[in-house]
């Protein structure tokens, strides 16, 4: 908005040009979805676009409408079907096949240090990819180690000086996700666990991972939903900028 006074206030922009841009303001009707344009100015990121559910054509309209604002762009939980839709009319996307996200990527108007995003097994990988990919999205530096779970608890010790180093832990583990305890109970900084719904029949599609971080003995420890990597990253970026 400040953009759009300036460039008036220039003469860059008359007057029709202002009231059609504020047209959208807060948000723009799709008819089948309100894409939420004033998301930015309250909460520092732009909507993310859910890709499950919705057909290629509305994610790709969702995202036309996102783009042109200076942000960003994020669709998560989607497949290649949906990307080859967005790239025909915005070459600048990316596909990540392993998170199954696409991304379009903006200016990092602040950039934040500090995390470290550990796996407790290669399987965790699709995952750790999608919080990885949304922190650095949001101006994260991400350090990464993978393939320390409990089952070989030398290969933790080994990395305790790389997790002393944090300032915030993404840590994502399925099975029985005994991990999170184990981390939390080293270090001094928050930990971000993250459920997957890797592991045998008695892991419930996960509902073991997250039940086993919610009752963890050992303080310091958040747990989001089951495979919500997008929302692990997005909380260690928020956790840090408040930092300053």
């Amino acid at each position: 908005m400040r953009e759009l006074l300036q460039r008036y206030k220039t003469g860059d922009l008359d007057l029709g040009e202002i009231v059609s841009s504020l047209r959208m303001m807060p948000y723009q009707d799709l008819g089948f979805a309100k894409v939420d344009h004033h998301r930015p100015l309250r909460t520092g990121f732009p909507e993310v676009v859910f890709g499950k559910g919705k057909t290629p054509l509305q994610v790709k309209g969702i995202v036309a409408s996102l783009l042109g604002n200076g942000h960003p762009v994020l669709v998560t939980k989607t497949n290649l079907e949906t990307f080859d839709l967005v790239a025909k009319e915005t070459p600048d996307a990316e596909f990540h096949p392993a998170a199954q996200m696409i991304t379009i990527s903006g200016p990092i108007h602040q950039e934040v240090k500090g995390i470290l995003l550990v796996t407790a097994g290669t399987a965790d990988l699709p995952v750790a990819e999608e919080a990885r990919i949304t922190a650095e999205l949001m101006g994260g530096r991400v350090a990464q180690i993978n393939d320390i779970g409990i089952a070989g608890l030398h290969r933790l010790i080994d990395v305790l000086p790389d997790l002393r180093k944090a300032k915030v832990i993404i840590l994502v583990a399925g099975m029985e996700a005994a991990l999170a305890g184990a981390v939390a109970g080293l270090v001094s900084v928050p930990v971000i666990a993250v459920p997957t719904s890797v592991g045998y029949g008695s892991s419930f599609e996960g509902l073991a991972a997250l039940l086993g971080m919610l009752n963890s003995c050992a303080p310091g420890i958040s747990v989001v939903n089951i495979d919500n990597g997008f929302g692990a990253g997005y909380l260690a970026v928020q956790m840090l900028r408040t930092l300053g």
